[in-house]
């Protein structure tokens, strides 16, 4: 099943969209809102499964769908946090400062909480005050997830994941090492991320989802030029649940809760990367220098996962960086 928010209003219409996106049912008689459907799922997902089965079989009535139209699936959340679960993307950074990542960064997860008042559209632009900022996208998975008790177990954490989505987090690599040098973590290098077009059901992936991971290509495009497309699936050090359990250690986590991968990174550097940064960490192991620079106004960033079929699952996070003026 998939499930798309239409622009309307502070938190989106929701509907039902088809497997091929190409053709949706408006829901709001089931829930007016994704958040409403998370607050309610145990109810609301049989109602809203079983419109899926009459999208896919032409027997409801149904418009034609418009990525132009959606905004994130979930328009705001009550809780974002973001992982950074491939540690040899980790570790690549460090290596190109010559630092070495602490022995407890393969045990123990790294995560933060980021703003999840405002997340943009997956067609709509960045806009940045200042290309001196240094412009990143990094493109990740993430989960939404039901009600997660305090103290789950891993095992039983996978339960609790309801719906996947694709990010854009973008970062301000210029401003991180100021505000790291704090001690008190992100804040104005971390803006608005954005989302896929669609939510989809960890069923609808068929085997693609397996041990709390999404096993494909994860694609990313610059100004129509490849950077990477790296599998999710490998080399990610903690999956989904390890992820959850982490995070709900000491609080429960509410419904509608986004927990994010991290940026998507093989140790086959072959496959390419998801970031500019890791681009540029590898220029500077190879050549003690980076040559490839950070997005600028009129850059345009596209990410994409396709199936086994080379079709689009999530739909394309594309996104033209602008300059903000207030």
């Amino acid at each position: 099943m998939k499930l798309a928010s239409l622009k309307s209003g502070r938190d989106g219409r929701l509907v039902v969209v088809n497997k091929t996106m190409k053709r949706y049912t408006t829901v709001t008689e089931i829930a007016p809102t994704l958040q409403a459907a998370l607050d309610n799922w145990s109810t609301c997902e049989p109602r809203l499964r079983e419109i899926s089965h009459a999208l896919e079989e032409n027997k409801t009535a149904a418009e034609i769908f418009d990525p132009s139209l959606c905004a994130s699936p979930l328009p705001r959340a009550f809780h974002w946090v973001d992982g950074s679960a491939y540690v040899n993307h980790v570790e690549l950074v460090r290596k190109a400062r010559n630092a070495e990542i602490p022995e407890s960064f393969w045990v123990d997860p790294l995560v933060y909480q980021g703003g999840s008042d405002t997340f943009l559209a997956p067609q709509e632009d960045i806009l940045i005050a200042d290309e001196a900022w240094g412009i990143d996208f990094e493109a990740e998975v993430a989960v939404i997830v039901d009600d997660v008790p305090m103290g789950i177990s891993e095992e039983e954490a996978g339960l609790h994941i309801q719906l996947l989505m694709l990010v854009n987090d973008v970062s301000l690599r210029n401003l991180i090492p100021g505000e790291l040098a704090k001690g008190f973590g992100f804040y104005q290098s971390k803006p608005s991320s954005a989302f896929s077009q669609v939510a989809v059901t960890p069923d609808a992936l068929g085997d693609a989802w397996s041990g709390g991971k999404l096993h494909l290509p994860l694609r990313v495009t610059l100004n129509d030029k490849l950077i990477g497309e790296p599998n999710a699936g490998i080399d990610m050090t903690f999956n989904f649940p390890r992820l959850i359990a982490h995070v709900a250690k000491s609080r429960p986590l509410c419904a509608g809760t986004i927990i994010g991968s991290g940026t998507v990174s093989n140790v086959d550097r072959s496959s390419g990367s998801c970031c500019l940064a890791e681009v540029r960490m590898l220029e500077i192991i190879a050549d003690g220098k980076p040559k490839t620079e950070f997005m600028k106004f009129g850059d345009c960033v596209k990410i994409e996962m396709r199936d086994s079929q080379g079709e689009t699952i999530f739909g394309e996070i594309k996104q033209e960086v602008k300059p903000y003026r207030s």
